[in-house]
C-alpha cells in the first residue's frame, strides 16, 4: 500500500518533460521543510491504495507520462514496486525526489530502470543542510535522469557555480535551475547564467504560470 496525496491530470512544470500532459501522483509525507516549498498539503494525510489501484486510476486518465511525487515518495518503500508497475505498462514514469538525507529514503540505485530520476539537490537558500545530500546516489545518474535546482537569490547561484566546477555531478546529467517564487526575478536568473557562461537549462514551474491562482490541482 501506498499514502497517496492526490492524483489529478496536470502539465508537467518542470525538468526535460515540461509542458507534456500527464497523470500527477502525489505521494503523503515529507521528512524536510524547505524553506520555500510550494506542496505542505503533502506533509500529512492521504488515503491508502495499493500500486494496482492507483495504476488504475492511471490508466483512466489514458496519459502516456506519469509523474510521481510528493512530498518525498522515496520515504515509502513501496513505491519501488509501483514504479516498476509503471514501467511494465509502458508508461513515461517521471520521479521527483529530494534525494536528501538517504538514510531515510529509498536509494536512488533501487528506482527500478527506466524511471527518470529528477533529483532536487537543495541549495543553502532550501534551509537545508547540504551534507544531507546523496551525492554518492547521485553519482550514479545517467543521461535519462536529471539534477534541478531550485535557486533563492545570489548566494544560490553561487554555490550552485561552485557545485558545477566541482565534478560532483555526473557529466551525462542534465542540470536545471528554477527561481524561487517571489524571491528571484526568472529574467534575473536568466541573466546570472548568461553572465557567468553556465551550461545549465533555466525553467519556471509552467504549472504556476498556466494556473497562477490556484495552489492545488495542478
Amino acid at each position: 500500500m501506498l499514502m497517496i496525496n492526490e492524483i489529478y491530470a496536470a502539465i508537467c512544470g518542470e525538468s526535460r518533460f515540461s509542458g507534456f500532459p500527464c497523470t500527477l501522483v502525489r505521494l503523503s509525507g515529507c521528512h524536510l521543510r524547505c524553506a520555500w516549498c510550494d506542496s505542505p498539503h503533502s506533509f500529512n494525510g492521504g488515503e491508502p491504495m495499493s500500486a494496482e489501484a492507483i495504476l488504475d486510476r492511471v490508466r483512466a486518465n489514458g496519459f502516456r507520462t506519469v509523474l510521481v511525487t510528493g512530498g518525498e515518495p522515496l520515504l515509502q518503500k513501496n513505491v519501488v514496486e509501483f514504479l516498476r508497475l509503471l514501467v511494465e505498462d509502458g508508461r513515461t514514469v517521471v520521479l521527483e525526489t529530494s534525494g536528501a538525507d538517504p538514510s531515510k529514503l529509498v536509494p536512488l540505485a533501487e528506482v527500478p530502470q527506466g524511471v527518470h530520476r529528477i533529483v532536487d539537490v537543495k541549495a543553502p537558500g532550501s534551509g537545508i543542510d547540504p551534507d544531507l545530500i546523496d551525492w554518492e546516489g547521485i553519482a550514479l545518474l545517467g543521461a535519462g535522469d536529471e539534477v534541478k535546482i531550485v535557486v533563492a537569490g545570489r548566494e544560490d547561484f553561487a554555490w550552485v557555480k561552485q557545485l558545477l566546477q566541482s565534478g560532483r555531478l555526473p557529466a551525462t546529467v542534465r542540470v536545471s535551475l528554477s527561481p524561487a517564487a517571489a524571491l528571484v526575478d526568472p529574467a534575473r536568473l536568466a541573466e546570472w547564467i548568461l553572465a557567468d557562461g553556465l551550461d545549465v537549462a533555466l525553467q519556471i514551474q509552467l504549472h504556476k504560470a498556466l494556473w497562477p491562482d490556484r495552489e492545488r490541482g495542478v
